[in-house]
Order: structure tokens, then sequence, then C-alpha cells
């Protein structure tokens, strides 16, 4: 199952991503988290990991996949990927690992005026058009804020998108764009609303498709104050659970 994880900015992809995969691996499972934000350095550190190397590397970095992007001239027709992939054929030097799960870095910005993250796109589409799962395997995918990876066909190769709303007005709206490009492409959506008190669970309730809400998350001190300081998430949340479990049965 390759699970893909969006929402607006600061809505908590990060934070759901990192315990989602700790659930899931106190369940048997290999988790594969990729991290597919070029902007963000804090979901390693809610795993409690190093921040691995970025995979762009491996296919010789940033100007090389761009020189194939300017030679090919189409953004989808770029040979990276020329066989199908498994969690094994992953390069161990691209990877942090730590109690069944391992983490892959796509690729950040680190220098000013180094360009866009076009690449970024590009790697993070093929990879999971490309990596094949076993039955005890999960990949999670935690994405850049709005609906760029969209535009990127990076949904493309994934099983669920899992979109994470906290109780604003803009997640709300993008939520209803992040439903409609899913179900152009045929693919299921899930929302899960974050950081949420009665009061705005119900408003947030009301304005979404019932029948697609996985799960609720309240407001919690102890995550807040750990994405503070950039600790480890040790929590375990029943809430997150039963979002596992939910997932693991198609959504059902």
């Amino acid at each position: 199952m390759k699970l893909l994880v969006c929402g607006k900015g600061g809505s908590g992809k990060s934070t759901v991503s990192a315990l989602l995969a700790k659930s899931a691996a106190k369940r048997g499972y290999r988790v594969l988290v990729i991290d597919g934000d070029e902007s963000n350095f804090g979901l390693h550190r809610q795993l409690g990991m190093d921040l691995p190397e970025d995979f762009m590397n491996y296919f010789g970095g940033k100007k090389k996949v761009l020189e194939l992007m300017r030679t090919s001239g189409k953004y989808r027709d770029i040979n990276i990927f020329d066989r199908k992939w498994r969690f094994d054929d992953i390069p161990r030097e691209y990877l942090s690992a730590r109690d069944g799960i391992s983490l892959l870095a796509v690729g950040k910005i680190h220098e000013f005026g180094e360009g866009c993250a076009c690449p970024m796109g590009v790697l993070s589409t093929g990879m999971l058009e490309h990596l094949e799962t076993g039955e005890n395997e999960i990949v999670i995918v935690d994405t850049d804020a709005g609906v760029e990876h969209f535009g990127r066909g990076v949904e493309r190769g994934c099983d669920i998108v899992i979109v994470v709303m906290d109780p604003t007005y803009e997640s709300l709206m993008l939520s209803k764009k992040i439903e409609e490009m899913a179900d152009s492409i045929k693919k299921p959506v899930y929302f899960v609303l974050n950081k949420v008190d009665e009061e705005s669970k119900q408003f947030m309730t009301a304005s979404i498709d019932s029948a697609k809400l996985a799960g609720v998350v309240p407001m919690n001190r102890a995550v807040f104050q750990a994405c503070l300081r950039g600790e480890e998430l040790e929590l375990q949340l029943p809430e997150i659970d039963a979002l596992v479990e939910f997932l693991l049965k198609g959504g059902r």
C-alpha cells in the first residue's frame, strides 16, 4: 500500500505521516517514509532519525536531472527509473532506519539560487510509479504543501490520498480542490481532521463528505510541544491507531 499525505502548509502533514509510520511499524509492517517536501527539515526529527542524504544524488544530482528534463522537453518522459524497484533495492546509504521504519528524502533546497523543485517532483513521480510493495510493506509519502504535486503527477503512483485538514478556511477550500483532482484520476481520497476541538470538528465534518472522513485527531499539547522542540514523537494516539486500521481495511 502506498499512502500519499497532503494538505496546506501547517496542517500537520508531517506529524500525521510520522505517527502513521510509527503505528504501522508497531503492527509489524515494514514502513518506508518518503520525504517529498523540499522545504521541510523536521520530519526526520519526528521519527527520531538523522536526515538522510538526498536521494537525488543517486541519479547524479539536481543539475543532472534538470539536464535530462531540458533534453527531453517533456516533464514525464524522463527515463530515470528503467525498472521496477522493491524496498531492498533502495541503496542503504540514502536511508535512515529505525524500529521497522526507513526514511528516504527525495531532495531539499539547500542553497540560495539553486533553482526550482521540479527535479524533486520528477523523482517523486518516478519513484512512486516504479516502487512495488509486498504484503507487509507500506509506503507513506509526506508531500510539499498545496497541490503542486498533483500538477507534477506524483499521485498517479499512489493507492490512497490522505488530506490532512486543520481548522482554517484555507484548509477547507484546499481539501475540495484536492478531492476534485484525486477523483479525476480515480484515486480514493480520505480526510483527516487535525488539531481540532469539538466545535471545529462539527463545523468541518459538515463541510466534507462524511463517507470520506477517515479520522479525527484532537489538538494535543504533548504533540505540539514535541514539534516545537524538534523532538521525536513518542506518543501512541488511539486516533492514529484507528486511522491505520481504517486504511489497512481499505477505507472500511
